[in-house]
């Protein structure tokens, strides 16, 4: 038992309990509004959505898992660095677009979006329970992130992360998105200095970057199958697209969208495209936490392991308890995001639209709380009855599934040409062919190889569904439109969709 680092861990970890309580009391507004309970009013500004949106992108599994691939498989890990910086420059031009029209409809989640755009509650329907299903194992990963440094403290059992996620569900519950919203300041203050103390006093030990890198790289060629930290060529297709497919998936997670609607102006949101790319350069040093651990000689079969094996190593035991609190509550704020999103989408694209149509504010925001918290316990009861390599395969192929919502919510947004039937057939093709891919596999790996003309190129699932999903949405919609198929477009907003909405 880590007994220094656990009562460090402690402490801070009831610092951030009280301050989710006390978030209920910060710009306080009636929480019996879904508006105000999920989106805390849409009044968050420039430094509030930062530290939001960083929290909830960057979260304890990105702390725990992308260093373990790094100290697994090599430079297969840094595509994380790539990702999230493409990511940016594109969605600063869709997502001030999404907000302005969100904001004049009053729209909650992006399935909200596409019911008002299309008039098509099926469409709706098929976006909600999309995000839904992707963001539920995400969920589930944060407690394996959260599982690693509670057992590297010498916590056996599975009564910590009970009682955190209870205690989780009890901020979330009274104080709504300003939870998490609150907290994430704390959290991203811990994180940045604990990576920037073991990016200084890690390689000082050992001699400088340069040894690091060199003992990290005879460590990885004796992994089966070998590492590198130079990617082989035949991998750099992979590499691209998995980047690629990351980036244009990561802002139409609802845990994401979320971050975005809370914000106060559109003004807000372009501000942060410019400004979150401050925790790719965070990421980039986080990635090489994986190098340090096999440099310093870490042995685990566990790669979740490494970075809290590498910690308690490394570092007095203050500090790795202090480290250990920055990656569990990175779990929490994410995690917390994650059920409110999944619970909007429940209750205001299925519980409304098909079951109580008439919904009060009050008993709106009630179920959407309820709601909540079974989404935690489900995640709970997923991560503690099944095997975590499980849940690493789910969380992969949700980004599969979610990127079929991006001709639904992004190419819908500069023009009315697509059919919404052609739009569901086609997100329902490329949802069945991911999932066929992912399956082809033995449900283990994302990569998918497709064979042309003597030549195989393998690829990220996703984006092979994507392109798929895009071919029969554009020769549908042609179809059915030469049929003059009744559309259901709402081209009475069209005013809403300009530059300044």
């Amino acid at each position: 038992m880590q007994w220094t680092a656990l009562s460090v861990f402690i402490a801070f970890f009831v610092l951030v309990t009280v301050v989710g309580f006390l978030a209920a009391r910060w710009r306080r507004g009636s929480l019996d509004s879904i508006e105000e309970w999920g989106l805390a009013g849409r009044r968050f500004g420039t430094l509030v959505t930062w530290f939001l949106v960083g929290g909830d992108f960057y979260t304890a599994y990105t702390f725990i898992a992308v260093p373990a691939l790094m100290y697994g498989a090599g430079a297969l890990a840094f595509y994380a660095v790539p990702y999230t910086t493409v990511v940016y420059p594109i969605f600063f031009l869709i997502l001030p677009r999404l907000w302005s029209v969100c904001k004049k409809h009053g729209y909650v989640t992006a399935a909200d979006y596409v019911a008002g755009r299309f008039g098509d509650r099926w469409l709706a329907l098929a976006v909600a329970v999309t995000g839904i299903v992707a963001v539920m194992p995400y969920i589930a990963l944060q407690l394996a992130g959260m599982q690693a440094v509670i057992s590297a403290m010498g916590l056996q059992g599975e009564w910590p992360l009970i009682v955190a996620f209870v205690v989780l569900a009890l901020y979330t519950l009274t104080s709504g998105l300003r939870a998490p919203a609150l907290i994430a300041i704390v959290k991203d203050l811990m994180i940045y200095i604990t990576v920037i103390v073991a990016v200084v006093v890690i390689p000082i030990k050992l001699g400088g970057f340069h040894r690091m890198f060199a003992v990290a790289q005879t460590a990885l060629a004796t992994h089966n199958p070998p590492g590198a930290l130079i990617l082989p060529n035949q991998s750099a297709t992979l590499y691209a697209t998995l980047a690629l497919g990351s980036a244009l998936a990561a802002y139409v997670y609802p845990h994401t969208l979320t971050g975005i609607f809370s914000a106060d102006s559109r003004r807000t949101i372009k501000k942060n495209m410019a400004l979150l790319p401050a925790y790719t350069f965070g990421l980039g040093l986080i990635t090489l936490l994986g190098l340090m651990a096999l440099a310093v000689g870490i042995h685990t079969s566990n790669t979740n392991q490494a970075v809290p094996l590498l910690f308690l190593k490394e570092f007095p035991g203050w500090f790795a308890g202090f480290a250990f609190a920055a990656i569990a509550i990175g779990a929490l704020v994410p995690a917390a995001i994650m059920s409110i999103a999944a619970s909007n989408l429940f209750t205001r694209n299925i519980y409304r639209a098909f079951f109580h149509k008439q919904s009060s504010e009050k008993h709106e925001a009630n179920v959407a709380k309820v709601v909540s918290l079974l989404v935690k316990v489900g995640a709970l009861v997923f991560i503690l009855g099944f095997p975590q390599q499980y849940a690493i395969s789910l969380q992969q192929v949700g980004g599969i599934l979610i990127l079929q919502t991006v001709p639904a919510l992004v190419f819908t947004l500069y023009t009315g040409w697509f059919h919404r039937r052609a739009l569901l057939i086609g997100w329902l093709v490329g949802i069945l062919y991911g999932i066929y891919m992912w399956g082809s596999t033995g449900y283990k790996s994302t990569t998918y190889a497709i064979h042309w003309f003597g030549a195989s190129v393998s690829a990220y699932a996703g984006i092979w569904a994507l392109i798929l999903n895009i071919v029969v949405t554009v020769v549908l919609t042609l179809v059915f439109r030469a049929a003059k198929v009744y559309n259901g477009v709402d081209q009475t907003i069209a005013s809403d969709y300009g530059p300044n909405a």
